[in-house]
């Protein structure tokens, strides 16, 4: 799993110029799947992603998780996270879990990101446009298999 977390002051996505999720302060997250993910994966993944201190504290320092701003979360699927341009100029995908796959834990990772703070989404699959502000700018990237192996 892995998932690209940029901090926010606003976060937005739109499908067919419908909105499909909104945010405030928080996070927009590009989340991708492959397919040795499973339940457990994207829980520890939810747990590590709430509880990151990346939000300044009152002396400037980033030392404040999502849960303590009472920030929100844009959720979006992102298979291409898996894209792997080793060999020529098209990337391969042969990495990234095929929708019967990500699309259950795509859902998952949102309902067990739901118990922590609001969610906003786009639509698995769709072709999404996404805007959003990036505050700082602060971007991390998180890989499952560097996190918890």
């Amino acid at each position: 799993m892995k998932a690209v977390i940029q901090r926010v002051s606003h976060a937005a996505c739109m499908v067919d110029q419908e909105m499909t999720g909104e945010i405030g302060r928080g996070y927009m997250i590009l989340v991708g799947f492959c397919k040795d993910d499973n339940e457990k994966t994207v829980q520890k993944m939810v747990e590590k992603i709430v509880r990151l201190r990346i939000f300044e504290d009152e002396n400037g320092k980033m030392n404040r998780s999502i849960l303590e701003v009472n920030g929100a979360v844009l959720s979006i699927s992102q298979f291409t996270l898996y894209a792997n341009a080793k060999k020529g100029n098209r990337p391969s995908f042969i990495e990234a879990a095929k929708p019967d796959i990500s699309r259950p834990l795509y859902e998952m990772f949102n309902e067990k990101l739901a118990h922590y703070v609001p969610v906003q989404t786009g639509i698995f699959g769709a072709d999404m446009k996404i805007s959003l502000v990036n505050d700082g700018p602060v971007t991390l990237c998180l890989d499952s298999k560097e996190l918890f192996q």
